[in-house]
């Protein structure tokens, strides 16, 4: 008990530095990869090569594709503001609406949703994000709004990878796997949007807002049931977010006459200093418009351009560990590298010359070198706590625990999961074979824990180091994670707690389904 309870340390040390001795994210994660490895060394008795190749296996992992994601998706944003494509943007999103509640909703939640289901690995926090903070809103309140829309969506994410992800590692059939995730996770799509427009200004800031706020979510939810029962994963969240998206659109136009309370209009801000004239908006939005196509183009939806950029791959043995595979490189078929290609294509529409573009990427990568040392760190971190069995007792720790109880905790451990690793996928990988096999234990359905998995690991992955120090760099936060942990932590215990009752009350419901 004594052995599995120290698991924790490194997760309890990275609460307490961030949370409340208020250290940079970087050198925390740090230090908590010094904790992991003297713990696995000692305790768990790993090899000192294994460790090492373990961290070294986690720092490739954070490099290709997570951290070039990351900073392709800062490095369009950073040359869409430098060539003004930006401004213009801005003014678009003021012509349909000033009211600041309704364009978190439009922003943060369908178009973050739309980048999540496309790209993920960041993009859904810091390109909504940065583009709220451009609007006039406050850097932490941007993040937190931009990081509770993304927990739920994180399920099926880059086109549907963590759900496809935890189907492989259980053997479950995907399609019943994602319908029943996306069951679970209903109340809480309905939810999120209503918790985003009260981030903004308390419950008050619901006033005038409830039916708009209702379809945000209900147009979200009703068409990912659809396409998650008779297509799959894959396209769940990008077909409900688009739709989310022209719903919310088309209720907020018809809502344009209305006055906008003077605490939530941005149209001085959104409107300040731009021309009438001068870029197209057409040109100013081609760099998310070619984010969309080239990944759409190149998803699993179109096969023969997938299958054909997806053979420029490699497969390498880093971790010599015991149960370690292989590490997977996409070189092409990559979502950091077709942002970077939209970039560009946006960025020569925009004028902007080669000495701009390569300015910008250096100022980028220098804004971003804080996060790179913390999202590196922390996966060395993950790697070796599942290479060392750290994971595995963290989890046989709870089972134990909790005995028949256990569905009310399964969220718990997935949280714990995607805090360590701040991925969905990963946390699919460590966790999704232990909580189906729970359910066989104690007699209920697979898929429901198995669900349970994906709904506790959004929760987490907003919790993360990685996710944290995503969006501080986002908008100009970098070194201030403890700011963003504090604003976003109430919010992410409720969900928890919710997540946890509904896990644990509708544990049954599965055969009525």
């Amino acid at each position: 008990m004594l052995r599995s309870m120290l698991t924790l340390l490194p997760i309890v040390w990275l609460v307490l530095a961030l949370a409340f001795l208020k250290m940079p994210g970087h050198k925390a994660c740090l230090v908590a990869l010094a904790i992991a490895v003297v713990l696995a060394l000692t305790i768990w008795k790993m090899p000192a090569v294994d460790c090492a190749t373990s961290a070294l296996e986690g720092f490739a992992a954070a490099l290709w594709p997570i951290i070039l994601v990351i900073v392709a998706a800062i490095y369009t944003y950073n040359l869409s503001l430098r060539t003004g494509a930006m401004e213009v943007i801005k003014r678009m999103l003021a012509g349909v609406s000033r009211d600041k509640r309704v364009i978190v909703l439009l922003i943060g939640w369908c178009f973050g949703g739309f980048l999540e289901g496309m790209a993920g690995f960041g993009t859904a926090i810091a390109i909504p994000a940065s583009m709220l903070v451009v609007m006039g809103m406050g850097p932490v309140q941007a993040c937190l709004v931009c990081m509770l829309a993304n927990a739920f969506p994180t399920a099926f994410g880059s086109v549907g990878i963590p759900t496809v992800t935890l189907a492989s590692v259980t053997g479950l059939d995907p399609l019943p796997l994602a319908f029943v995730t996306v069951v679970q996770m209903a109340p809480f799509m309905i939810l999120v949007p209503f918790l985003m427009v009260i981030a903004c200004d308390g419950t008050k800031a619901l006033k005038g807002m409830m039916g708009l706020t209702l379809a945000a979510g209900v147009s979200f939810v009703v068409p990912q049931l659809m396409v998650s029962r008779f297509l799959g994963p894959e396209l769940t969240v990008i077909v409900g977010s688009v739709v989310s998206l022209i719903v919310t659109l088309v209720l907020a136009r018809r809502r344009s006459d209305r006055a906008v309370p003077e605490e939530y209009d941005m149209g001085s801000v959104a409107q300040t200093d731009i021309a009438e004239e001068g870029m197209p908006p057409l040109i100013a939005c081609l760099p998310f418009v070619s984010i969309f196509v080239l990944l759409l183009l190149t998803s699993k939806s179109v096969p023969p351009v997938n299958e054909f950029l997806s053979a420029f791959s490699s497969k390498v043995q880093i971790s010599t560990a015991q149960g370690a595979g292989m590490t997977s490189f996409n070189w092409v078929n990559t979502p950091g590298v077709l942002i970077f290609i939209a970039a560009i294509i946006g960025g020569c529409a925009q004028k902007a010359g080669g000495k701009l573009m390569w300015d910008t990427l250096v100022a980028t990568v220098k804004q971003m070198s804080k996060t790179i040392v913390t999202i590196m760190s922390v996966l060395a971190v993950a790697k070796i706590m599942t290479y060392s069995g750290m994971i595995s007792d963290m989890a046989d720790l709870f089972v134990t625990v909790a005995g028949q109880f256990y569905p009310f905790f399964a969220p718990v451990i997935a949280a714990i999961g995607a805090f360590v690793t701040g991925s969905g996928t990963n946390t699919e990988v460590l966790l999704g074979r232990l909580q189906t096999e729970a359910a066989s234990a104690i007699g209920i359905s697979q898929l429901w824990l198995a669900a349970a998995n994906s709904t506790g690991a959004g929760i987490g992955k907003v919790l993360s180091p990685q996710c944290i120090a995503t969006a501080a760099a986002a908008v100009g936060l970098t070194g201030k994670d403890s700011e963003l942990l504090k604003a976003v932590l109430k919010w992410a215990l409720l969900l928890l707690v919710l997540a946890c009752l509904v896990v644990g009350v509708f544990q049954n419901i599965v055969p009525l389904l």
